[in-house]
């Protein structure tokens, strides 16, 4: 088969599997609906890894995100997947994710889609651990424009973002691995940066562009 192919159906399996889990532990254990939000934010972000491995060329790896654009719109409308959906109206994080990576798909597939990567990683890992760690255990909080966090999830953004790239480029950049984790302590400095200036769900759409801009630059 196809690798192509076979990636479609790799990836639809694995976001509806993160999906399904999701809303499992959420009705077995009665977590709370951030909590398992955030799971399924972490989960379904490691996509980009599985896109990396299956797909050679862009418009079948753009399919997925596409498709996701519309089915979490969906989702947001009718909480159709409770898991990793907010309570309240107005944010539309879930469907910017899908659009980011839409994005950077369609900008760095054909050239280095490691940078893409770098962005995905940041919103990911950086950006589900900080909500977790600023939720829980923040208590240093500060507002930027409005937007309140903590320097505790500031600083768990920075961390887990960090780690994230580091090991990201690691895995799948050309760069020594001096060089990388070098560019991952100022491509995590950047995510955080963002993220603290960033609200309403615009954190899902901005930091990946951003830093994986920076990425790019670098």
């Amino acid at each position: 088969m196809d690798s192509n192919v076979l990636g479609l159906l790799a990836s639809y399996g694995f976001v509806f599997g993160i999906l399904l889990l999701g809303e499992g532990i959420r009705k077995v254990w009665r977590l709370s609906p951030e909590f398992t939000r955030k799971f399924v934010h972490i989960g379904v972000g490691n996509w980009y890894i599985l896109a990396l491995l299956f797909f050679t060329n862009k418009v079948f790896a753009l399919i997925p995100p596409l498709t996701f654009i519309v089915l979490n719109y969906a989702s947001y409308r009718w909480k159709i997947f409770k898991a990793m959906e907010l309570p309240e109206r107005g944010n539309l994080g879930t469907v910017y994710f899908p659009i980011s990576l839409s994005i950077l798909v369609w900008l760095t597939w054909d050239t280095a889609p490691y940078l893409g990567g770098v962005g995905i990683m940041a919103m990911t890992w950086g950006d589900g651990f900080a909500a977790i760690v600023g939720q829980n255990w923040g208590r240093r909080v500060y507002s930027v424009f409005g937007n309140r966090k903590s320097i505790e999830g500031s600083l768990a953004m920075f961390f887990f973002s960090f780690l994230a790239i580091a090991l990201f480029l690691n895995a799948f950049s050309p760069l020594p691995f001096a060089t990388a984790v070098l560019q991952a302590i100022l491509l995590a400095g950047v995510a955080a940066g963002v993220e603290a200036l960033s609200g309403a769900g615009l954190d899902n759409i901005l930091v990946p562009l951003l830093t994986s801009g920076a990425a790019f630059i670098l």
